[in-house]
């Protein structure tokens, strides 16, 4: 029986103890999400089961881990006490409308996910520059390390003149700082030095075990899951499984003013929640030397928000900290993440009195060592070696990631690099000039034709002093936009306003193509020599 399993799943049991260690470090980032969205934080548990099922079986990267992430979460803090202002203007007030437009905000999210992977939107990730990725890495390393540190405090409630609850973080002091410090590193140092000694084991599960099992017996006086919990308002981690929220369809009234409300929060959080789970699968790519489909990525975790918000669960994408320890641990297929489901569910059903005695010291010190071992340190040995616009993108995605979010950092970085590319590319337009014999000029352009390089092209050419015969030949160049046709209509109308004769060479079919459709009159002035054997092997090159 066990050689059978090890044929259908080879790394079945490096899986399965990967996805335990997972959903233990699972807990407190998804609690402390819930607090920051203002939601119970079994409601965030059991969309980050759901998730974490449906992407871990039918995902496009075995291996990525998802949840209900706080990138998404934060997108929702707005919106939730939006809906409950809305649900007090009722005629018959209710108290917890927000949650019910977060469960609709959460399927429309899903179904926006769902259609851009139909329409194979996750190809578009492969635009996205490697400076802007590595932005990325230590953009979230950094959030996910100062989320580490604000875990050295307890919280305390205070409500407002206007009833409103908040709560506010209050230091660790004295005795239990240093206890509590000391617990992160002891947990740190056995992650660090058990892979030395031997790698049958996950150096992280054993971390957690082995400290916690010294808090329990020693009976320390520090933060633990039950307490973090409990200090932010929540119950406990004691659940139900997860089943049709029918208050959903009872409350939320299926209006256009509904949708105009949830529909911006939807479109961004389901923006947010592609980039960071496409992003996170580029990266499980390089550390696993695979590739994953992003297309198939984007339904799956589009139908798994679909039925977290269905199932009253909050809405998640992939989480960059948890897929790190799920590699490092030695998980690679599915079953890892569908392993880290179930362990999640079992915790919140059977087992919820052992784990709220986990203490939060030993969850942080596998998070840091996951933050230290997931920071791209390289980055500072190559910012002097690689162009400066990729050190400044670099720079610039890192800092939007930690002061704004994700999806900002992200187009920030494409944007910029998008913009440098084209200056550099506009920079490349030349023009080689000579005279036939019989005293024809003939204008030889290099390089790339489109907006950015227009401006050099027109200032190429001396339309008022040139002989009456022009010949430009695009033998290696290419017509990339319609900017570029605009300018070559332009030129050719300058010529002719001139009374000059001008012949166009070697322009690809496309362009003569669509030339022709918008003026036919230039069909006279374009020339297309079909035997000159270099055009073939220009034209293949540049293809």
């Amino acid at each position: 029986m066990t050689e059978f399993v090890r044929k259908i799943i080879p790394n079945a049991k490096d899986d399965v103890l990967a996805g335990i260690t997972v959903s233990l470090a699972m807990i407190p980032e998804v609690v402390a999400f819930a607090f920051v969205a203002q939601i119970d934080p079994l409601v965030a548990l059991s969309g980050a089961f759901i998730i974490g099922l449906i992407t871990a079986i039918f995902g496009g990267r075995p291996g990525l881990i998802s949840g209900a992430a706080g990138a998404v979460a934060v997108i929702f803090v707005h919106m939730i006490s939006e809906g409950h202002a809305k649900g007090m203007a009722f005629d018959v007030p209710v108290e917890n409308m927000g949650y019910y437009y977060l469960l609709g905000t959460v399927i429309l999210m899903g179904i926006i996910q769902v259609g851009a992977g139909v329409l194979k939107l996750g190809r578009f990730v492969r635009l996205i520059p490697h400076s802007v990725m590595m932005g990325f890495v230590n953009g979230l390393a950094i959030v996910i390390f100062i989320a580490q540190v604000k875990m050295f405090s307890h919280k305390k409630l205070e409500i407002g003149i206007d009833g409103v609850k908040k709560y506010i973080n209050i230091p660790m002091e004295g005795a239990e700082l240093y206890t509590t410090i000391g617990f992160v590193l002891l947990t740190m140092g056995i992650v660090w030095l058990l892979p030395k000694i031997t790698t049958k084991i996950p150096a992280a599960l054993t971390a957690i075990l082995v400290t916690s099992t010294v808090v329990i017996l020693g009976k320390f006086k520090v933060s633990t899951v039950g307490s973090y919990i409990k200090e932010g308002g929540g119950a406990g981690l004691s659940g139900e499984f997860p089943t049709p929220n029918m208050e959903f369809w009872q409350y939320i009234p299926f209006t256009l003013d509904t949708l105009t409300f949830i529909l911006p929060y939807a479109f961004l959080a389901a923006s947010v929640g592609l980039i960071e789970s496409l992003m996170t699968m580029n990266l499980v790519d390089e550390l696993t030397e695979t590739r994953g489909s992003g297309n198939r990525e984007c339904v799956a975790q589009g139908a798994g928000n679909i039925l977290s918000g269905l199932f009253g669960g909050t809405g998640g994408c992939g989480m960059i900290g948890q897929t790190v320890i799920n590699i490092n641990a030695g998980g690679r297929g599915r079953l890892s993440g569908v392993m880290m489901a179930l362990t999640l569910l079992t915790f919140l059903l059977f087992a919820d009195e052992y784990i709220e005695q986990v203490p939060i010291a030993a969850l942080v010190g596998v998070m840091v060592m996951m933050v230290i071992e997931t920071f791209a340190w390289s980055s500072f040995r190559i910012l002097r070696k690689i162009p400066k616009a990729d050190a400044i993108v670099l720079i610039i995605v890192s800092a939007v990631t930690v002061i704004y979010d994700l999806a900002i950092a992200v187009f920030v970085g494409v944007i910029i690099s998008a913009l440098v590319f084209a200056w550099e590319n506009a920079k490349r337009i030349r023009a080689r000039k000579h005279i036939k014999e019989d005293g024809t000029k003939v204008y030889e352009i290099w390089g790339p034709l489109f907006f950015g390089s227009i401006q050099d092209f027109n200032n190429k050419f001396d339309v008022k002093n040139d002989p009456e015969f022009v010949e430009i030949d695009f033998m290696e160049s290419r017509v990339s936009d319609h900017s570029a046709l605009e300018a070559i209509f332009a030129l050719v109308g300058k010529y002719q306003d001139a009374e000059k004769k001008i012949k166009i060479k070697h322009l690809s079919d496309e362009c003569q193509a669509l030339m022709i459709k918008a003026s036919p009159k230039l069909a006279s002035v374009i020339e297309h020599d079909i035997d000159d054997p270099r055009y073939h092997v220009m034209a293949k090159a540049l293809e």
